[in-house]
């Protein structure tokens, strides 16, 4: 959506996870009817499998040192005994009891910890979908001996963080194929007992640039740019956006593979975050009819932040791949269609999906929860009641604020330890009586800059507002246990989370669900929280502003029971009604949604060379019809510097001088530009303006299809187009002989495009109405032209006046284009002749009535299949041609082959067209 457009919908908090999986299973129901394949699989892409992987190797028989070789025996001088008989080894009974050694397994799986809430809503979508996980393995972890894999299952411990790593080059096929074997039938022990399987696959990594990857471009480039800090903000030396490029795209590049490997036609594919934003583009040069989401865990930058990366195009268009894009929020997904326009200068469609050479993309968004049902049980653990009452012994009569965040520089951790000086500063009556018990884990990175700084902080406040009985600020910076965690949510008289930006904060969720059998005590949050958009009942903040947040601190400590109840049962709700296994349902509902689409149902199958090739060389006489910008030239920010190509010229020069080729070159461009580039070439026909001109093949001189029509409206349109040229800039008026048009190419995107729906809402509810025009929206531009005059109607002059051809190509690329395709939809209900009554565009150059009348209806020589009607765009791109190319540039290299083919077979007017070929 642009700027302008209507304010979101909020989340909708009442749909329940039983409604979701009813509305599923009716879209299902409704695509198996329309004949569109589903699998009833959904292949969930992640950076990380749920599981860590330990590897230790079976002893190999070249691995067992042999013993020293036994020295040779000397004779002994005693005879041997009459009765001792040499014994045989191989004779020698075997040990009772004995069986064949069985090989151990060499690995071991472990859960693995983290994305918890993504992990859970994925489990819960075996309940009603078979799904495929796949992940890297992360670092394969050395230990000295293999634990077997069913024990290693139930283990719930996190790996040895300082086991030694087996490096991925030294792991053979068969041990990649054993691991994949256990994971096969690994089953974690959050999947639902009766539940669909869930199949996990690895994917195998390079060691170099597995970690080039997620240490490098995904957490010093994307990770600070998506929570608005630049590259060079959070390094510690020189810092380049684009060292770690090369190792980004080549892991993004396995991934697709691995997902090519095991899609089945029918299945739903969701990508899940910024480690993999190249896949779904990747995956749709793979596989073009698979039906792919891409879900964002992270913020999504504002257009003005983003459009610093290097690589900012190439994410965008791996990221435009998909068929949906979901986000956190609705904010996020405007930041991306904002950047889409701004950067790229794609165009986005009127339902705010982002239309790329045909291929739309559906934004949305929709936030993740928290498995509340889990959590919930969570808090009832045992070990839990006995700290929670050492908690209360312990600050009995104090106020206890609780904050828990990572150690990371975008949690806002000093800013709330700042905001706590300020509420004890502001509100001396607190001193003494509150106490604020911050819990740090440690970061993925670690920053001794901001451990020392939230260190002196911490000693700044307690020495200046403690004594020898009190201690305001208790700062833990560990990772805590569980039970504690629940505990000191659950003793908390007020929760504090205020991130500078944040996603998804499961922190403040979590609070919630363990305050339902408690004190029912606030939250305060962050407004640039993901989460925030939906817990409309905590107290939002700016957290860079101190004295509004002390000033919330306060009022939080001292709030009414009744309202305490209030915001907790609103906020409680919220948590336990969309939580993870719901959003999980939703993105499944959403993705069908669009499967489902008119858009995605009709695929444009690719042309095929050689039944081109068939009908062109077996055909007496051809037609070729050609768009020229976004057709045999790609589109420019300067229409002055569409040039047509060499190979371009080339082609058009040889097919043109075959006698057995009518070619055609019919564009919205004026005559003058096209004789300028494409005047040279003898054989071929023009049409200009949209069908306004034509100049035949061969002659020198233009007919005007206007000359009889009333032409006068175009001063009237001049005077609306000045309005909204004064009022927009960059932009500027194109005055034709037969048509005028507004271009906006130039100015800011969404302004622009504001203007152009204002305009086109003007034009269309007063002039048009009194007027024969018609208001056309092209690529960046607003037009206006006859009624009586379109590419169509020239596409009927030509078949009219060339009834014996036996061949058609036309190419094109945009809404101007479809008149030509809709004038060549000449097989109505199956028929297999057609005829052809005489256009407008030959009447109208009649000298008089009498004249025109003596034009009479034509058959024509024409098959249906040797019409090939092809759309320059994506196969998904809603079009009335039969076949489609991706760019001009294969347009163009369909033309060379048709004249190379015609050369080899002798066919065509000999050497004139081909020699130089």
């Amino acid at each position: 959506m642009d700027s302008f457009a209507e304010p979101r919908k909020p989340i909708d908090t009442s749909t329940s996870l039983a409604d979701v999986r009813a509305q599923v299973r009716k879209l299902e129901a409704e695509l198996h009817e329309k004949n569109i394949p589903l699998s009833g699989r959904i292949i969930q892409v992640c950076h990380y499998l749920p599981v860590t992987c330990a590897f230790s190797r079976r002893p190999r028989p070249a691995d067992i040192p042999s013993p020293p070789a036994t020295p040779p025996a000397k004779t002994s001088d005693i005879p041997p005994s009459p009765v001792e008989k040499p014994q045989d080894d191989s004779a020698l009974p075997a040990p009772r009891g004995a069986a064949p050694e069985q090989p151990s397994s060499q690995w071991s799986v472990n859960v693995r910890y983290g994305h918890s809430a993504m992990v859970s809503g994925i489990d819960s979508l075996a309940t009603t979908h078979e799904q495929i996980f796949i992940g890297w393995t992360g670092d394969i972890e050395s230990s000295t001996v293999a634990v077997p894999q069913v024990a290693a299952q139930s283990s719930s411990g996190p790996s040895d963080p300082s086991a030694s790593k087996v490096p991925a080059s030294e792991l053979t096929e068969e041990d990649k194929k054993e691991l994949e074997e256990i994971l096969a039938e690994y089953k974690s022990r959050d999947e639902p007992q009766d539940g669909k399987k869930i199949r996990y696959v690895p994917v195998w990594l390079d060691d170099k640039d597995a970690h080039g990857h997620y240490d490098g471009y995904c957490k010093q480039t994307l990770w600070p740019l998506f929570h608005y800090l630049l590259w060079q903000d959070v390094a510690t030396e020189y810092a380049s956006a684009d060292a770690h490029w090369a190792p980004y795209s080549a892991v993004n590049a396995a991934f697709a593979r691995r997902v090519a490997e095991v899609y089945q036609p029918g299945d739903l594919v969701w990508i899940h975050d910024y480690h993999l934003l190249l896949v779904p583009a990747l995956l749709r040069q793979e596989i073009p009819d698979a039906a792919v989401g891409l879900f964002v865990h992270t913020p999504f930058p504002s257009s003005e932040v983003f459009r610093c990366l290097p690589r900012r195009k190439e994410i965008l268009d791996g990221m435009l791949g998909a068929n949906l894009i979901c986000f956190q929020t609705y904010s996020y997904s405007r930041h991306f269609t904002s950047s889409c326009v701004r950067v790229c200068g794609y165009e986005v469609t009127p339902r705010g999906g982002i239309d790329v050479q045909g291929h739309v993309t559906a934004i949305k968004y929709c936030p993740v929860g928290v498995d509340a049902d889990r959590v919930a049980k969570d808090t009832l653990r045992p070990g839990i009641q006995p700290k929670l009452q050492a908690l209360r012994a312990l600050y009995e009569g104090k106020k206890i604020i609780v904050g828990r965040d990572k150690l990371d520089v975008v949690k806002g951790v000093v800013q709330k330890l700042r905001a706590f000086e300020k509420l004890l500063q502001d509100y001396p009556q607190w001193i003494g009586n509150v106490v604020l018990i911050q819990v740090t884990s440690p970061a993925l990175t670690d920053s001794p800059k901001l451990e020392r700084q939230v260190s002196e902080l911490v000693a700044h406040i307690n020495g200046e507002y403690g004594s020898l009985d009190f201690i305001p600020v208790h700062h833990y910076h560990q990772t805590i246990k569980k039970d504690e965690f629940y505990a000191l949510l659950s003793v908390a008289d007020l929760g504090v989370i205020t991130p500078l930006r944040d996603g998804m904060n499961t922190t403040s969720m979590e609070f919630v669900i363990s305050q339902e059998r408690s004190k029912k005590s606030p939250l305060i949050l962050s407004e640039f929280m993901g989460i925030s958009s939906t817990m409309t009942e905590a107290l939002q903040i700016n957290p860079w502003n101190l004295s509004e947040v002390a000033a919330a601190m306060h009022r939080g400590l001292t709030m009414s029971d009744e309202e305490k109840t209030r915001r907790h049962e609103q906020l409680y709700k919220t948590v336990t009604t969309h939580t993870s296994h719901t959003w999980a349902a939703m993105l499944a509902k959403q993705l069908l949604e669009r499967l489902g689409s008119q858009n995605m149902a009709r695929q444009t199958p690719f042309i095929p060379k050689g039944q081109l090739e068939q009908h062109y060389l077996k055909a007496k006489k051809r037609l070729f019809l050609f768009d020229y910008d976004g057709t045999l030239a790609p589109i420019v920010k300067v229409p002055s510097a569409a040039v047509p190509t060499k190979e371009t010229l080339e082609a058009l020069e040889a097919l043109s001088s075959d006698p057995k080729n009518v070619v055609y070159i019919i564009s919205g461009r004026d005559g003058e530009f096209l004789e300028q580039h494409l005047g040279h070439i003898k054989n071929l026909g023009m049409s200009a303006e949209h069908g306004g001109f034509i100049r035949e093949p061969g002659a020198s001189t233009w007919s005007n299809f206007t000359e009889s029509l009333d032409m006068s409206w175009m001063s009237e349109v001049l005077e609306i187009f000045k309005y909204y040229t004064e009022r927009t800039t960059g932009s500027h008026i194109e005055v034709k002989k037969s048509s005028i048009t507004w271009h906006y190419r130039s100015a800011d995107p969404e302004w622009g495009l504001f203007q152009c729906h204002q305009c086109q809402d003007l034009l269309e509810n007063n002039l048009a109405r009194k007027r024969p025009i018609e208001v056309l929206v092209g690529k960046k531009n607003l037009e206006v032209r006859p009624l009586a005059v379109n590419k169509g109607e020239i596409v009927k002059r030509i078949l009219y006046f060339h009834p014996d051809a036996e061949f058609v190509f036309c190419a094109g690329d945009d809404k101007t284009d479809e008149d030509m395709f809709r004038a060549l939809l000449l097989f109505p209900n199956g028929a297999t002749r057609a005829r052809l009554d005489p256009p407008l565009s030959v009447t109208l150059l009649a000298g008089s009535k009498e004249e025109a009348e003596r034009y009479q209806p034509v058959d024509l020589a024409l098959e249906r299949d040797a019409v090939f009607t092809t759309a320059v765009g994506h196969s998904s791109k809603r079009t009335l041609a039969v076949w489609h190319v991706t760019t001009p540039e294969e347009v163009v290299e369909h033309m060379l082959h048709l004249v190379r083919a015609a050369g080899a077979s002798g066919s065509g007017s000999g050497s004139s067209g081909t020699s130089n070929l």
